[in-house]
């Protein structure tokens, strides 16, 4: 048997120790050079996504919907016929007035003023016929006379006018005087809401105001209620509340609704419709700086393409640009590609 040196060995085994090596870094080397993911992925499809904004609000008391009696002259309350909560109706005695003594002296003097204006106009009419004064000083007397005429009849007729009847039907939301009060002229006295339709008042960002189709509607929840009330919208007031920053929609509430003042409400507005466009799952999407893209699988490569996204309607959003129908989007294990990268499909 032969035998071999222990320089022979020791040659022998440092160039075994070389090709393992060289095979180990091999492998290193190809493994590095040729990642994989493993990645879901979804088709794109073709439907329909509607773009739609929730919106906040209360319902309110309308200023149509308001009245507020007012006392015509300085007066004192003599009665209160209907307190706050009376639901009342057209015509009814809500509050008694009557003039204050400021008011009478006032009335007594309208009067007195009044026939010491009467006397002096027909005098000058008969100094006129006597040539003694001028058509001027005629046409002077007379303008009095109707001055004085004017201010005494509005003094009578507002001092008739002390009873507040209810110019509606409704129910009585607010009395500011008590029983023997005086009340200053133009002093609200009693304020009573209609009996028919309140308004709701919804708040929403200037922005997407600006993009309400005319003739929408707005999906109203109102608290502990499940069913939604649709109804139109009667206005956008544009104008931004200085407190909230937001825009303004206003919509009329049916009574059938059983809504109250002050009830918080929950609105839905349809802002746009993209009928029979590419969609994606929302999942799929991906953004670089404001740029959103998204990774196509096609023969088991990752390929990033940027799009142009629209409007989302739950996990699905729409694309506007860079896809077509036939292609398949990664899913899940996006963040982990790159592009060129190679993939396995779950």
């Amino acid at each position: 048997m032969m035998k071999l040196s222990g320089q022979k060995i020791a040659a022998g085994l440092t160039f075994a120790g070389l090709l393992v090596l060289g095979a180990c870094s091999g492998f290193s080397d190809t493994a590095a050079a040729d990642p994989s993911a493993l990645v879901k992925t979804a088709a794109v499809t073709t439907g329909s996504i509607d773009e739609k904004v929730t919106i906040y609000g209360a319902a309110e008391n309308g200023s149509s919907g308001q009245y507020t009696l007012s006392s015509p002259i300085e007066a004192i309350v003599q009665s209160i016929n209907a307190p706050v909560g009376s639901n009342v109706s057209r015509g009814q005695v809500l509050v008694r007035l009557a003039p204050s003594p400021a008011s009478k002296y006032e009335l007594a003097t309208a009067s007195a003023n009044t026939r010491t204006a009467s006397q002096a106009y027909a005098r000058m009419e008969r100094l006129r016929a006597d040539g003694l004064v001028s058509d001027a000083e005629v046409e002077t007397a007379r303008a009095a006379k109707q001055s004085a005429d004017a201010l005494k009849a509005s003094l009578a007729d507002r001092s008739g006018s002390l009873t507040l009847r209810a110019p509606d039907t409704g129910f009585v939301q607010m009395i500011g005087a008590v029983p023997g009060q005086l009340v200053a002229a133009a002093t609200p006295v009693v304020t009573i809401v209609k009996d028919s339709d309140i308004r709701a008042r919804f708040g929403i960002d200037p922005s997407l105001a600006r993009r309400v189709p005319a003739d929408s509607y707005v999906e109203i929840t109102a608290a502990g209620t499940t069913a939604p009330l649709t109804v139109p919208i009667q206005s956008v007031d544009p104008v931004v509340d200085p407190q909230t920053k937001l825009a303004s929609i206003y919509v009329l509430i049916p009574k059938e609704s059983e809504i109250g003042a002050g009830e918080s409400l929950t609105g839905m507005i349809l802002l746009s419709s993209n009928s029979g466009g590419l969609t994606i799952p929302y999942a799929a999407l991906l953004d670089d700086g404001g740029q959103p893209y998204v990774y196509i699988i096609e023969k088991g490569v990752a390929k990033r393409v940027d799009v142009a996204v629209g409007p989302r309607m739950g996990d699905k959003v729409s694309v506007a640009k860079g896809l077509n129908a036939d292609q398949r989007v990664a899913i899940d294990g996006v963040t982990a590609l790159e592009d060129g990268m190679k993939v396995r499909t779950k």
